[in-house]
């Protein structure tokens, strides 16, 4: 714990300045800890996954040499969606945006040489977290770790899937259920698990306000809450394992404000309508991730800057762990300099720009405040609407969110067009002789590489447990039984990502949106 810091010109600093209330106490407005970066910082995780699990796991080794925190893993869109790189939906994708696994093995393969009882993982994973979760179990377990050691995080958030992202599998009831299925699982048998990580930064990519994204996220929160309960949890059993996951855009002040009014909100949603007495039922723990869809094909470099002026407002909003974009995502998966140079950006700030020497640095300042009250008024009169339609379901079902977001996506794109808004190198200091960086390509051969794997996993397994271990799970989902475990046998009998999927989809069925205009 620090005790004494001061300026590069000596001037010692305070822990907090101030009136206000303190930060670590309720309602946690100014951070969840009294002190905050100056005990210890935020978590720096790097998002990666491409190729196949050994190409990840190089990816993995190199960042961990560079000095990252944390890991996080990168799925592509077969694993993300419940097929085997074999199967023809997958035909083209396979680790083209993320890491193909298609088995335990895969999980073996990627963190290989990596003690997952001493690493914090994060996967942004959701329709298949049952799945990723089992086999990281499995794998823990495989390296003689206990359950109750694992750390990290699975996103497991299908309700912003249904309005932003859309890598749902099944229908809104049976997947309420199966996250109900892993907090509940969690909660007794991975206690150190966050097994939700509730998410509004797909919604502000697609197109959200700053208000937007807190009550949009909240409201979310306040289903899966309430999934919990009417299973018979008290909330103080599972509300603390709970995490969130936000966008920085590049819009300095409105980003701290944000992050400082979701806290207090939901702390007082806490408390004051399920609640809570634990005070780290209360605590809103949050990972940011830079705003993506900020940043620009055109003059690349440019996403450097960018990208450390959402770093800095992450930090002075009080995040808990962080993944900085790297230049080159808007054209490629980023190569390990990009990557490297976005890990660093995490690190000056830190270690140099003095930001992190007092806690809420911000707070006080007049157009913060009022940033602040407006962002906290706007998001109690969207929840108290969207509670009179019947909460989040409800209202993603109506269209409701998805018509929202697309007005002001709308407004967004009509002010770039029109040079209201501004993009460097985009609509104003355009460069006619650009030129483009090395990228990273993901070639079709990993695609042959993991069909020939599988095959070899299909003659090597026992097929008999696997059908023992499929069926049992198609049994399970036909009951109200907790999925958890039979899926963790499946996991461990060898069986597929798809398998197990299919064995789900036969059950649940797959959810097919109505148009909404």
């Amino acid at each position: 714990m620090v005790s004494v810091v001061f300026t590069d010109s000596n001037f010692e600093v305070n822990r907090i300045y101030g009136d206000a209330q303190d930060a670590g106490t309720y309602p946690y407005t100014r951070g969840i800890h009294a002190g905050m970066y100056r005990d210890r910082f935020w978590t720096m995780r790097q998002y990666s996954g491409f190729g196949d699990a050994r190409l990840t796991n190089e990816r993995f080794k190199f960042m961990l040499e560079k000095g990252q925190t944390g890991l996080s893993m990168a799925f592509d869109l077969p694993t993300q969606i419940g097929h085997d790189p074999d199967s023809a939906p997958a035909e083209g994708e396979v680790g083209k945006v993320g890491v193909s696994i298609a088995s335990v093995d895969d999980m073996v393969t990627a963190f290989d040489g990596i003690p997952l009882g001493k690493v914090s993982t994060s996967m942004t994973i959701n329709s298949t977290a049952s799945t990723l979760l089992s086999y990281y179990i499995v794998v823990g377990q495989s390296q003689g770790f206990d359950n109750k050691v694992l750390r990290g995080t699975t996103q497991n958030d299908i309700l912003k899937e249904y309005i932003a992202r859309n890598t749902y599998i099944y229908p809104p009831k049976p997947s309420m259920r199966l996250i109900g299925d892993m907090i509940q699982y969690c909660a007794k048998e991975v206690p150190l698990w966050y097994p939700v990580s509730i998410s509004g930064y797909h919604m502000r990519e697609a197109g959200c306000t700053a208000t937007q994204e807190v009550a949009f996220t909240l409201a979310n929160a306040i289903a899966y809450i309430q999934t919990c309960l009417d299973r018979g949890l008290n909330i103080d059993d599972f509300a603390p394992r709970l995490s969130f996951f936000f966008c920085c855009t590049i819009e300095f002040f409105e980003e701290v404000a944000k992050f400082r009014a979701a806290r207090s909100i939901y702390a007082r949603i806490l408390k004051e309508q399920f609640g809570a007495k634990n005070p780290k039922s209360m605590q809103l723990k949050f990972h940011t991730q830079t705003s993506g869809e900020s940043l620009t094909a055109q003059q690349p470099d440019n996403n450097i800057v960018r990208v450390a002026i959402q770093t800095m407002a992450a930090v002075a909003g009080g995040t808990q762990s962080l993944h900085t974009n790297s230049r080159d995502e808007a054209l490629a998966l980023p190569t390990e300099e990009s990557a490297k140079i976005a890990l660093r950006t995490q690190q000056i700030v830190a270690h140099e720009s003095g930001i992190t020497k007092t806690v809420d640095p911000l707070a006080g300042s007049y157009y913060m405040e009022d940033l602040f009250a407006r962002i906290e008024e706007g998001v109690w009169d969207y929840l108290k609407r969207i509670e009179k339609m019947g909460g989040s379901v409800a209202a993603i079902e109506k269209g409701f969110f998805q018509s929202e977001i697309r007005q002001n996506a709308y407004r967004l794109k009509k002010e770039a067009d029109a040079n209201d808004r501004i993009l460097v190198g985009v609509n104003k200091y355009v460069d006619a002789d650009e030129r483009q960086p090395n990228l990273l390509h993901v070639d079709d051969s990993v695609e042959a590489h993991q069909n020939n794997a599988l095959k070899q996993l299909r003659r090597s397994r026992d097929s008999i447990r696997v059908d023992d271990a499929l069926s049992r799970l198609v049994s399970s989902a036909e009951t109200e039984q907790n999925l958890m475990p039979f899926i963790i046998d499946a996991a461990r009998a060898r069986a597929t990502t798809g398998e197990i999927s299919n064995s789900l989809r036969s059950v649940f069925g797959e959810y097919r949106p109505r148009e909404v205009f």
